[in-house]
C-alpha cells in the first residue's frame, strides 16, 4: 500500500483516496512518447506523397492580394455648441402699480373677483375707476388689461370692523356699521383708505354729507 500514494502525496495521517502505482504512473508516459514518435512530419509526409521520379515540391503560399489598405472611418466631427444669448423674462407686474394698467381695444379694464359663496365674477370698468381701486388698495393689478378685487363682500366688512376695533369713528362709541368718508354719491368707493366703522345712528345722520359737514354739524 505504500506505493499507492495519496492523492495529497502524504503517506501519514488519517486514510485518504489513494491513487494508481508507481509503475502505472510509468506506463502512460512511455506510451505517449512512442505515439508521437509514430506521427510522421510535414516533411515526410512530402516525400511519402510525391511520386518517384519527380523533384519533391514545396507548397505554394498563398499571396495577399495588395490592395489600397482601407482608412479607418473617420470619427464624427464634434462641433462645440455655443448656447445662445438667454433673454431674461419680463418681471412680473407690480400688484400695486397703478401705472402698469393699459384699457384694452374696446377702451375698458377687465375686473374679476369672488362673491362671499366663492363663485367667480367679471366686470368690465372704465380706466380710472381700475386706477383708483388699485392706489386704495382694493385690488391688485394681475397684467396690463386685468385688476383683481382682493376681498369680497363679508371679508371686506370684518376688514373694516376689526381694523377699527368696532369704534365708531365720528362720535367714538361701539360701532358695528361701514360708511363711506366721501360718499358713493359723490364719486366715492368702496376701499379700505375710504371706508371706516360707524355706529348706527351717526351712519344714518351722515347719509350722503361729506365729512368736513357732518362733523361741523356735530359741533
Amino acid at each position: 500500500m505504500t506505493e499507492f500514494l495519496p492523492r495529497s502525496g502524504r503517506r501519514a495521517g488519517r486514510p485518504r483516496r489513494r491513487g494508481t502505482c508507481r509503475s502505472c504512473r510509468q506506463k502512460p508516459a512511455a506510451s505517449e512518447a512512442q505515439a508521437a514518435a509514430s506521427i510522421p512530419t510535414p516533411e515526410q509526409v512530402s516525400v511519402l506523397t510525391a511520386a518517384p521520379g519527380q523533384p519533391e515540391t514545396k507548397p505554394k503560399r498563398r499571396r495577399r492580394k495588395r490592395g489600397k489598405a482601407k482608412k479607418p472611418a473617420a470619427a464624427p466631427a464634434i462641433t462645440a455648441v455655443i448656447p445662445t444669448e438667454i433673454k431674461p423674462k419680463s418681471h412680473k407686474t407690480d400688484p400695486w402699480d397703478a401705472s402698469a394698467l393699459r384699457p384694452t381695444r374696446q377702451g375698458f379694464i377687465r375686473m374679476r373677483g369672488k362673491t362671499d359663496n366663492g363663485r367667480r365674477w367679471y366686470q368690465e370698468v372704465d380706466p380710472e375707476l381700475a386706477i383708483t381701486l388699485v392706489r386704495e388698495h382694493a385690488a391688485v393689478v394681475v397684467n396690463r388689461h386685468t385688476i383683481r378685487r382682493i376681498y369680497s363682500n363679508k371679508e371686506f366688512r370684518r376688514l373694516i370692523l376689526t381694523r377699527d376695533n368696532y369704534t365708531c369713528h365720528f362720535c367714538g362709541r361701539y360701532g358695528d356699521t361701514i360708511d363711506h368718508l366721501l360718499p358713493r354719491a359723490k364719486g366715492g368707493h368702496t376701499t379700505p383708505l375710504n371706508c371706516v366703522c360707524a355706529c348706527n345712528e351717526c351712519n344714518q345722520s351722515k347719509a350722503d354729507r361729506d365729512l368736513e359737514e357732518f362733523m361741523g354739524g356735530l359741533d
